[in-house]
């Protein structure tokens, strides 16, 4: 399955006026841990372009479980590519070499990253919980992020959107439902709502 570009996902990650401590969960990942994904994240789309390997194995234990991911691009603080897996499908180092270069090659909206600009780019990570079923009362704004899914329809966004735009719960859950392409009200009538949480850093986070 490939990384999925997601239009609505990408345009809230480029609002950099929330950042990862305003998402009120605990971090899973240490300093060092984070640097290292975001040195394989940037690897990844450099050796891409200059036609190379790289090691097709976990950097470490933590990083071999499956999990959801985005990778967001930037270039010269300008959005540049963001695609991600809403569900772990893969191990994590795998998820990030992947969404990585689907965001710097794959992203329709943007022609591919060239080497050039391959050295310039800063790049933020949104890794995923696992999905939770729940009541339409459970959602935390601040905390969730919500996939919502009805009749093979799913919209997903991100924990950090609802405090960019400002919106209360019902508000987050009927945007979501219109990020699936479903009436407003679907998570009133039958609509799965399922919430994850996401650990957000980025380049700018590591000084």
């Amino acid at each position: 399955m490939s990384p999925q570009s997601d239009n609505s996902v990408a345009r809230h990650a480029a609002n950099r006026g929330v950042h990862d401590r305003d998402i009120h969960c605990a971090n899973e990942f240490s300093p060092e841990d984070r640097k290292q994904l975001l040195a394989l994240a940037h690897e990844a789309i450099l050796s891409a372009i200059e036609h190379r390997e790289i090691p097709q194995t976990a950097p470490s234990i933590r990083f071999a479980a499956p999990r959801g991911a985005f990778t967001t691009i930037y270039l010269h603080k300008n959005l540049r590519g963001c695609v991600g897996y809403a569900f772990p499908i893969a191990p994590l180092y795998k998820t990030i070499i992947e969404t990585a270069r689907g965001a710097a090659f794959e992203d329709t909206r943007f022609l591919p990253v060239t080497l050039a600009e391959a050295h310039e780019l800063a790049v933020s990570l949104s890794i995923l919980s696992p999905l939770k079923a729940v009541q339409p009362q459970e959602v935390e704004i601040g905390k969730h992020g919500l996939l919502i899914s009805q009749h093979g329809r799913r919209g997903l966004l991100l924990p950090q959107v609802p405090l960019e735009h400002g919106w209360d719960r019902n508000t987050f859950l009927e945007e979501t439902c219109r990020k699936a392409g479903l009436p407003l009200d679907a998570w009133r009538s039958g609509a799965e709502i399922e919430v994850f949480t996401a650990e957000i850093f980025g380049d700018s986070d590591m000084g």
